[in-house]
């Protein structure tokens, strides 16, 4: 009779946690936020009883917060080091979108800008301080650049968006890969700092003379100029959804989707492109969380990239969506696999 009340009992509790939304907690990147918000409020009109919570706090916050279990998701454009995989190995990259990260400035009368390589890497070394310098002037002849002082707005915070552009500098001057190198943190030799992609964009806004990084949504959205930047074939190129798709045209991923496409060969490919990812663990512990989880990441994956294109970012190569399928279906709920096959 026990066993049978205990039974009775752990259904009813059963049934009214059923009932229950679900809220999922999320924590990360900057970088993909616009597309993110969008699609936590767009799957949520199809699944009322799923509601996800995700703070944009930086990409180094969201591992940070992944590893110590504080969240159900991370999400980070940097993918994990191997020292901080050692730390969590059970967590799984899924690539979710591309973004870019462009170059904006404030400059009262100069709409449209070219910069090499070796001058974006010279303005953030603080070798070129002002905006008239040569080797600015030399790509944008008919351009009146202002013999005024280059004010560098960098992230302060750990940052997925400074781990991609700081990649990029590595690859294309030897003395920024020798210092201050790549990373989500840097120490940088020159300017000022600023939270989240927010920041940066507040701050370049607010300053005459400033130049930054952002992801291209941000300035897009807050109408901020960006440059042309000349990638390795030569061509100077502007960043878009075209441009940033075709840095990953030739990508070959490895099994744990962690890659760089920074710098990529291609004639039409914008050089600061990179995947974006969202962790999560290989099994799930919460069988609801799990569950409503990875079927979130299904449908994010396949009827969720119709939003990016409007939003600025590049929907996922289609054998980059096989990739991600495959990996998708060994995910677990408590050890066991969870149906999918179907993006609604």
């Amino acid at each position: 009779m026990k066993k049978l009340l205990l039974a009775v009992l752990l259904g009813v509790a059963g049934t009214a946690l059923a009932g229950e939304p679900v809220l999922i907690n999320g924590a990360g990147a900057t970088f993909p936020y616009p597309l993110y918000s969008k699609w936590f409020s767009e799957y949520n009109k199809l699944h009322p009883d799923e509601r996800f919570n995700y703070q944009s706090i930086g990409s180094g916050g969201g591992i940070r917060q992944i590893v110590s279990g504080t969240v159900d998701f991370g999400a980070s454009d940097a993918p994990m080091t191997d020292e901080e995989l050692a730390k969590k190995p059970d967590l799984v990259h899924i690539p979710t979108v591309l973004g870019a990260v462009v170059v904006t400035w404030n400059l009262p009368g100069v709409t449209a800008l070219k910069l090499t390589p070796e001058a974006l890497a010279g303005i953030f070394l603080g070798q070129i301080t002002k905006w008239n310098d040569p080797k600015i002037a030399q790509v944008n002849p008919g351009v009146a650049l202002p013999d005024k002082a280059i004010a560098v707005v960098h992230r302060s915070d750990g940052s997925g968006t400074t781990a991609v552009f700081t990649d990029y500098l590595a690859k294309v001057s030897p003395q920024w890969k020798q210092k201050p190198g790549a990373g989500k943190s840097v120490r940088w030799p020159v300017g000022l700092g600023a939270k989240g992609n927010e920041g940066v964009t507040g701050m370049v806004k607010q300053m005459p003379g400033a130049i930054g990084y952002v992801e291209l949504a941000y300035a897009d959205q807050n109408k901020l100029p960006m440059a042309e930047l000349r990638n390795q074939a030569g061509r100077f190129v502007k960043p878009s959804v075209e441009s940033t798709t075709a840095a990953a045209a030739d990508v070959q991923l490895p099994d744990d989707f962690r890659t760089s496409i920074t710098n990529a060969a291609g004639e039409g490919a914008y050089p600061i492109a990179s995947f974006t990812y969202l962790l999560v663990p290989k099994n799930f512990q919460n069988p609801v969380k799990g569950q409503s989880l990875v079927k979130f990441l299904w449908w994010a994956t396949h009827d969720g990239q119709k939003f990016a294109t409007p939003l600025d970012y590049a929907p996922l190569p289609k054998p980059v969506v096989e990739k991600v399928e495959r990996k998708l279906k060994t995910l677990t709920v408590q050890g066991k696999p969870v149906a999918l096959g179907s993006s609604k």
